[in-house]
């Protein structure tokens, strides 16, 4: 059905979160079992407050993170992605991921609604770093500021390029796939019901069962992301 619905699409548009990136070997935040924030309260180390008010904390938590980005990299399913966009079957990707993996494996089109922690900004002038600074245990800017990840802290708002760029994609979409979001962090959930109010075909793609599940077309559980996309390459393209 769904490799059906893929070879019809005209605007596919593919929604991903942190099931993509752990399967590279990251960690990530809200599972049941391991996720970050069952051992961390996000509001103190990854929010504005703890950025003004905590600093070294924040940046220990974040370095560890931008080590952990730069020791994994892009499993076949992003590279998958970013073939099929050049083949001209996939429009853009809409990720809540903040690892760069996408832009690593080839994708171009590409909304960021977290950021990125492959880059650093000075948090008193703006100027951009690379996140090799935290690496080198650099953190301040040329001008004297505290440089912080390129990404978006509890207490801030999403990216509004990023967000105008993903709501006109989900829009235009004819066939959304999510793949290994939850659905539960607002607003950026609600990109998959805009693409279903305006006539897309919906299919979540999900360890867990997600909020969102009563709307899609077709929801995939208990699959690896990775295995599904060379399944789909493979019947595709070959």
């Amino acid at each position: 059905m769904l490799s059906n619905w893929i070879q019809q699409a005209k605007n596919m548009v593919v929604f991903t979160g942190a099931g993509m990136s752990t399967e590279s070997g990251l960690p990530d935040f809200r599972s049941s079992n391991n996720g970050l924030w069952r051992k961390k309260d996000p509001n103190k180390i990854a929010s504005t407050e703890a950025l003004n008010n905590n600093v070294d904390e924040f940046i220990e938590f974040y370095r560890e993170r931008v080590l952990k980005v730069k020791e994994f990299g892009p499993h076949k399913g992003h590279d998958i992605l970013a073939d099929w966009e050049k083949k001209g079957k996939i429009q853009s990707i809409i990720t809540q991921n903040v690892d760069g993996f996408h832009q690593q494996a080839g994708s171009k089109r590409v909304a960021e609604l977290h950021g990125s922690l492959q880059k650093l900004r000075c948090q008193s002038c703006g100027k951009e770093y690379d996140s090799e600074e935290y690496i080198n245990k650099e953190y301040h800017c040329s001008c004297g500021g505290i440089l912080r990840p390129n990404i978006v802290l509890f207490g801030e708002m999403l990216p509004q390029d990023a967000f105008q760029f993903a709501q006109e994609e989900a829009v235009k979409s004819d066939l959304f796939i999510v793949l290994g979001s939850s659905l539960s962090v607002t607003p950026a959930n609600q990109f998959p019901l805009i693409a279903k109010e305006h006539g897309a075909k919906l299919v979540i793609v999900n360890q867990e069962k997600t909020e969102m599940d009563r709307y899609a077309d077709q929801v995939i559980p208990n699959k690896k992301i990775g295995e599904l996309l060379r399944e789909l390459d493979m019947e595709l393209f070959s």
